[in-house]
């Protein structure tokens, strides 16, 4: 018998054992573990501080930023123990946690018969959001990034799929997305995290640029599906409230390079829109803005620094 196998087949069970116990705690306790973390993990904590601080100096106080920061670590909190309990979700008790706002946005998206890109971002409980949507009979096809540990991987992609979806890896062949749009099905993409400078384009995120896929928008262009957006929002400690925005029109021209830049800084400003409502629930905690224009390794070749600035209103489009 292979010992490893063995290992990772009983590492795998261990972890749903314990995240079946978790699922039995209050979610207050979760609440109560954010502020533990808050309170210990300095790291993530500055990293959130500054981040607020860069989006909001001019807007909130300290008092203000250091209160948001601290609902942001709550809410995680809470999203652990939610994140436990998805694999008892079913159709008949998703509508006890979570309410539908907007969905004719997405059944109308379905008619046109070309699937759905589904724009959203690490906000509220997403975990939560992709389940309700597939238990109400619409499973997400979600481009993710794989967890580095093989045992954790199959552990939260056993959590993912519970309720029908299917995971899509962000290195997967953009053919094969778009296959899938082509059967008529829904991919969601999650576009609120800082890439490199070869996997994306710089956008105005809050003021200030940021490294964005360029992923979304080139689904976008290839497959020509609508674009919707979508978020979970968290009413209170047992229910949310997913909602659908209205399709975000797509620029589509002979400058693949100029559709790039525009849509995904449309997109971008879509989620900072949403985020400046309900700044206590985005993912505050990762650092949005680490890659940087100015330090491109690339500079001077074609694949140098894309950037879209509303600062330049005469040229928008611009290199480096």
């Amino acid at each position: 018998m292979d010992y490893m196998k063995v290992k990772n087949a009983v590492s795998f069970w261990f972890l749903k054992f314990i995240s079946c116990i978790i699922s039995y705690l209050p979610l207050v306790f979760g609440r109560f573990l954010g502020r533990l973390a808050f309170c210990i993990d300095k790291k993530h904590r500055d990293i959130a501080l500054k981040n607020l601080n860069t989006a909001f100096s001019r807007g909130k106080d300290k008092t203000e930023i250091y209160s948001i920061a601290k609902k942001v670590f709550e809410n995680l909190g809470m999203n652990l123990i939610e994140f436990c309990r998805i694999p008892q979700l079913n159709s008949e008790n998703i509508d006890k946690y979570v309410t539908i706002r907007g969905f004719d946005n997405f059944l109308n998206a379905r008619k046109k018969n070309k699937g759905v890109l589904f724009l959203t971002a690490h906000f509220g409980n997403w975990e939560l959001m992709a389940a309700a949507h597939a238990l109400k009979g619409y499973p997400l096809n979600v481009v993710v990034r794989e967890p580095d540990n093989p045992i954790f991987e199959r552990f939260v992609k056993y959590v993912r799929t519970r309720c029908g979806n299917k995971m899509m890896d962000k290195n997967s062949q953009m053919r094969s997305i778009l296959n899938v749009l082509k059967k008529g099905e829904s991919v969601g993409v999650l576009l609120d995290q800082n890439v490199t400078w070869v996997e994306g384009v710089f956008a105005d995120f809050f003021g200030k640029l940021a490294a964005t896929n360029k992923g979304l928008a080139l689904l976008a262009i290839g497959s020509q599906s609508p674009v919707i957006p979508a978020f979970i929002i968290r009413k209170d400690y047992k229910t949310h409230e997913l909602i659908f925005g209205k399709e975000i029109p797509v620029q589509i021209t002979d400058d693949k390079r100029a559709d790039i830049l525009v849509n995904t800084a449309r997109f971008t400003k879509v989620i900072e829109d949403m985020i400046r409502k309900y700044p206590d629930q985005w993912f505050w905690v990762h650092q949005r803005w680490k890659s940087r224009p100015e330090n491109d390794p690339n500079k001077g070749k074609k694949s140098e620094a894309m950037i879209y600035s509303s600062i330049c209103p005469l040229s928008r489009i611009k290199r480096l």
